[in-house]
């Protein structure tokens, strides 16, 4: 019997962007080379608007924050705090190299998480990310060099959507978003979402989690 692999999580607190997507690429270099296993960081971003490859940064609009063009797919979104951002860097194995399975697995993870405080999640047709109602709680965006994954995945905890208002998230209306916080009848934080994204992305993605 196979062992199962490792996800070595590494929690950041809240980061500049641009030092967490440095961190990104390092990682990103050291596991396409072998150096090292598979990580999943989660963080908080400080105040910024990232513009995917699905869009150039005009479609940041009159976004206020710094606006940056990253290597993601999707269009542009908003991270700031309040928000528990993961980025996945893992090896997809042969019979998993499949970006659509992965985007799928990755909604997966955050709808068992939602779950955890009650919380029904959804996918919306033709779109990626997930949504609870009508309203869309979590932006996904990924990017892969020969089969290592790396961005990922930003979860509205207890996010001041205004930071969504000043352009179209997603090419979405900014009023569709939408917040943990909002369907819940107790105070959330960012570290108790960690905890149940941590289980269970170990689970949905096969890792046994090693939460440093």
């Amino acid at each position: 019997m196979n062992a199962r692999r490792v996800l070595e999580v590494r929690r950041l607190g809240r980061t500049r962007y641009a030092d967490a997507h440095a961190l990104q690429q390092e990682l990103l270099a050291r596991r396409v080379a072998g150096e090292i296993g598979d990580v999943l960081l989660l963080t908080e971003h400080d105040p910024v608007v990232t513009v995917g490859r699905g869009a150039d940064v005009a479609a940041a609009g009159e976004a206020t924050t710094p606006i940056v063009a990253v290597e993601r797919g999707g269009e542009a979104t908003f991270h700031g705090p309040g928000q528990v951002v993961g980025y996945p860097i893992v090896l997809l194995e042969e019979g998993r190299r499949d970006l659509h399975r992965w985007l799928r697995d990755l909604e997966e993870v955050v709808i068992a998480t939602l779950a955890d405080f009650g919380v029904a999640g959804r996918r919306e047709e033709g779109l990626t990310g997930v949504w609870i109602g009508t309203r869309k709680v979590c932006s996904i965006g990924v990017a892969v060099r020969r089969w290592v994954t790396w961005h990922g995945f930003a979860l509205n905890v207890t996010t001041d959507l205004a930071g969504f208002g000043t352009f179209q998230p997603c090419g979405l209306d900014p009023g569709v978003m939408t917040r943990l916080a909002d369907h819940v009848t107790r105070p959330l934080t960012c570290a108790e979402v960690e905890d149940a994204l941590v289980g269970h992305a170990a689970r949905i993605l096969g890792f046994d989690a090693s939460d440093g």
